[in-house]
């Protein structure tokens, strides 16, 4: 029995079969990196914004008919624009690569990551308006709830966009999913208890999960070598995981519990790169406790008890 409710029970559940991503890159930018908001961008971030594994044709319909010819057997996908940040353009321009990337009909969906201090209410009518031929939901990535940490990370925005931008995705109908990493630098079982219980408070599409991972040539990397940071073990992050999925609603969709980095980008910790053992020993803890997403969720106030 799986103890928790994931994405792909849910796609299947949604499109009667299964669903691929397809990840495309869109040549954005941050404003965390081109100076608006700082430069460098977060502090865990590489060159490739999250999007190490995608090799960068800015051509959105060649990308897809690349996609399709390498799978032929797929017959639905979702357009995912993973790296960078995904709603930092100009809207026409925002509008021709969305556009660009349904333009085919095995894409069911369009699912964004960006920041919330990137959504304005002009890109919430997009949104809306490709809203009416496939599914939408954007990843806002929140990371953590403390500003102290956000300002540890250079994550350069503070926690009340995260509801700026939940309010004008959710008035047009656009699911969220909230983006959360656990073992930031400085946090802990507390720090993440106050991250899902600010998270509960709001009405999510779903939730991604996973282990802070350090990268090459990011300032992470940089305190790992100095010993200002050191990663959680695989043990730390299990038990972090379930005490997580434990206190999130019961019927909310877990989009992701592993976090993908590329082999030769990874420098620690090693675990990270086993994703399937993580998530069975993420199973078999909760299996082990009798415990299902939800068990400790407050539904009536939406604080832990």
């Amino acid at each position: 029995m799986m103890r928790y409710n994931n994405l792909s029970a849910y796609l299947r559940a949604r499109y009667g079969g299964n669903v691929e991503k397809m990840c495309l890159d869109g040549g954005f930018t941050c404003p965390n990196r081109d100076g608006t908001k700082s430069i460098g961008g977060c502090i865990f971030c590489g060159e490739r914004g999250a999007g190490e594994h995608i090799h960068g044709k800015v051509n959105i319909p060649a990308q897809r008919a690349s996609f399709f010819r390498a799978r032929p057997k797929v017959q639905r996908a979702i357009a995912y624009f993973q790296n960078f940040t995904g709603t930092y353009a100009p809207v026409e321009r925002l509008r021709t690569l969305y556009h660009d990337a349904i333009d085919d009909s095995r894409i069911v969906a369009l699912a964004i990551g960006t920041r919330p201090d990137a959504i304005t209410e002009s890109v919430a009518d997009l949104l809306k308006e490709i809203g009416e031929r496939v599914d939408v939901w954007v990843e806002l990535g929140l990371q953590t709830a403390s500003d102290e940490t956000a300002a540890r990370i250079n994550r350069a925005y503070p926690t009340s966009d995260f509801d700026r931008a939940h309010r004008l995705l959710t008035e047009r109908g656009i699911g969220v999913v909230a983006h959360v990493m656990i073992g930031l630098p400085g946090e802990g079982q507390d720090e993440l208890a106050r991250t899902i219980e600010y998270l509960n408070a709001y009405p999510l599409f779903g939730i991604k999960l996973h282990s802070v991972f350090v990268m090459r040539d990011t300032v992470l990397e940089s305190m790992y070598h100095c010993g200002e940071y050191t990663p959680l073990t695989m043990e730390e992050y299990v038990d972090l995981a379930v005490f997580a999925l434990t206190h999130l609603p019961p019927d909310l969709t877990i989009h992701r519990l592993t976090g993908d980095c590329r082999r030769d980008q990874l420098v620690a910790p090693l675990w990270n790169a086993d994703k399937d053992t993580v998530l069975s020993r993420i199973q078999r803890t909760l299996a082990e406790r009798d415990l299902c997403q939800g068990a400790f969720y407050n539904e009536k106030d939406n604080i832990f008890p």
